[in-house]
Parts: structure tokens; C-alpha cells; sequence
């Protein structure tokens, strides 16, 4: 049976393909991307399959033990939404401790179930902002004054 054939088919390739990514199997993006696919994240907004695999390849070359875990996925063959958690390091953020955001997606798929819209949504400021030494204690200071 073809893999595409199965509802569940383009959900399950692209959680396998985020769970187990890594520099190497980058080079696999345009079997889970349609070419012209847009992505969009807080820092990022680009369309193509190049400068998407950009994006992931400046996160490898600048994060220590990147690691997305998909906590659920749901959806059918034209569109889902996975929960995520990405763990990782950086020398330069907290001393190299261990970091973790936790975000969602919003994926379109066109008929061949490669993906054509990837939406991530996540909080910056509380995710990532308020650990940076500076800034965090600007973001941490704001969010307390705007919850009064």
C-alpha cells in the first residue's frame, strides 16, 4: 500500500521527519516540502524548500542537541496541527543549560501530501526572550507591569 494512500500518512512523515532531524536528513526536506511551500515562525518568513532547509541548517549550526518531540498531532490529509516541545542548548543562553520551548504548527498539505504552509506559533518573549541576560530582565519586568 502506498504510504500517502493512508489519512494519517502526510501527519505521521512529517512527525517522523521532525523527531528524527538532523543535519544529514536535511537533505530529505523537498520529499516532505512542495516547492514552493511558505514557512513562517516568530524570527522567520520565507517560501521554497532552499531557504527553508536554510533556516534548520542555521539552527544546527548555531544550537547545541537540537530536538523537536511531537506530544500530538491531529488532523486529516489537507491540513493538522502538531504540539511540540524543542529541546536544546546554546552556549551563550544560561551558561549552555539545557532550554526548552514549547510551541505548536499549523501544516497545509497539497495532494501529494507534501507540506505547503508550515504556521509555528510560540511565545518569544516567555520562551526565549526572558532567558537572554539583558533582555530577560526587561521582558520578565514588562510582563509583570502589563498583568496589574
Amino acid at each position: 500500500m502506498d504510504a500517502i494512500a493512508s489519512p494519517t500518512a502526510p501527519i505521521a512523515q512529517v512527525v517522523e521527519f521532525y523527531q528524527t532531524l538532523t543535519r544529514e536528513s536535511l537533505a530529505r526536506l523537498d520529499q516532505i516540502y512542495a516547492p514552493q511551500a511558505r514557512f513562517k515562525d516568530p524570527f522567520n518568513e520565507v517560501v521554497g524548500t532552499e531557504p527553508i532547509a536554510a533556516i534548520f541548517q542555521t539552527m544546527f549550526d548555531e544550537l547545541d542537541e537540537p530536538r523537536f518531540r511531537v506530544l500530538e498531532a491531529v488532523g486529516d490529509t489537507r491540513r493538522a496541527c502538531l504540539i511540540w516541545e524543542f529541546d536544546f542548548r546554546n552556549r551563550r543562553l544560561q551558561q549552555g543549560r539545557a532550554q526548552q520551548i514549547r510551541g505548536a504548527t499549523w501544516l497545509e498539505f497539497d495532494d501529494e501530501g507534501r507540506v505547503t504552509l508550515h504556521r509555528d506559533y510560540w511565545d518569544a518573549a516567555e520562551e526565549l526572550y526572558e532567558k537572554l541576560p539583558v533582555i530577560g530582565s526587561l521582558a520578565r519586568w514588562l510582563k509583570r507591569r502589563l498583568a496589574h
